[in-house]
């Protein structure tokens, strides 16, 4: 009786194990169609007709039209502000991570009074809200005669910046064993030395995370855009967006082909440098 009741237990198990499978699948198949449908969505609303996209609203257009993307580029001057959020994300992105890793590691290695209380005011300046510092920066900007201006911004936009590069490659920067920059300053490196030709290449992946964090957060940036850019060739592509939209019309086919425009970069950048994402963010998780 054992011996028959066993390839029952078998098939059972099997069964059980392959209806598992299934509803894996299916939940993630699920979970990948929610995902994606806002960006096919944005896609293709961004090649459709006016009249399909008000009246005839469908899954799949029925006449394919780059005419968005032509009053976009050509009427709209959409370039001039994919070109200012290149600027300023790039500039803000490689200022941060450069000032951060001083900072970032003076936190880690260093031993001096109130260092505590400066890692604790660094985490408190990441979660101070935006919405609270607009009117203060922009007054600041005002002052200092650099509203209006992308230099402005980019010294804005490193308020928020600074902080979360900060506190994120602090525990990049803890995982790199100490014995490793000792053994190099013994071999005749300085501290600063140490930090660029052992410390930073050995948390490569984490700076890579943070760096694509922070150009992503100057990338989408608006609110503080919305207040201190008024002129129209200083605007960045958030921004530039914001302005199509005229009193209650929203003109759904450029806006769609502007918020495609906007999403290249950002996921030229995430599909280079989804190895280093992957890394990045389990680097500083465990202590080396």
């Amino acid at each position: 009786m054992t011996a028959f009741a066993e390839p029952g237990i078998m098939g059972g198990m099997r069964r059980r194990a392959l209806i598992g499978r299934v509803l894996t699948y299916f939940a993630l198949g699920i979970a990948v169609l929610i995902i994606l449908f806002p960006l096919y969505w944005m896609i293709i609303t961004s090649l459709k007709l006016p009249r399909e996209i008000y009246r005839v609203p469908s899954l799949w257009p029925q006449v394919f039209t780059l005419d968005n993307y032509r009053t976009l580029i050509f009427e709209k001057g959409f370039l001039i502000p994919i070109r200012n959020s290149l600027l300023v994300a790039g500039t803000v992105t490689v200022t941060s991570v450069l000032i951060s890793s001083f900072a970032a590691y003076s936190l880690v290695r260093f031993r001096y009074r109130f260092k505590g209380l400066i890692g604790k005011l660094v985490l408190f300046a990441y979660l101070t809200p935006t919405t609270l510092l607009f009117i203060p920066l922009s007054i600041l900007m005002a002052k200092l005669q650099l509203g209006n201006t992308l230099h402005g911004l980019m010294l804005v936009y490193l308020t928020f910046s600074l902080p979360l590069s900060t506190w994120l490659l602090q525990s990049y920067f803890r995982a790199v064993p100490r014995e490793l920059e000792e053994q190099g300053m013994i071999d005749g490196h300085s501290r600063i030395g140490a930090l660029f030709r052992i410390v930073i290449p050995l948390s490569a992946p984490g700076i890579a995370a943070v760096s694509i964090f922070t150009f992503t957060g100057a990338w989408n940036e608006l609110l503080l855009a919305l207040v201190l850019i008024t002129s129209e060739n200083a605007r960045t592509a958030p921004l530039a967006l914001t302005y199509l939209i005229t009193s209650d019309v929203l003109p759904w086919g450029p806006l769609m082909a502007g918020a495609v425009i906007s999403s290249v970069p950002l996921m030229i950048l995430y599909f280079v440098a989804q190895r280093f994402m992957v890394s990045g963010l389990t680097a500083g998780s465990v202590k080396g």
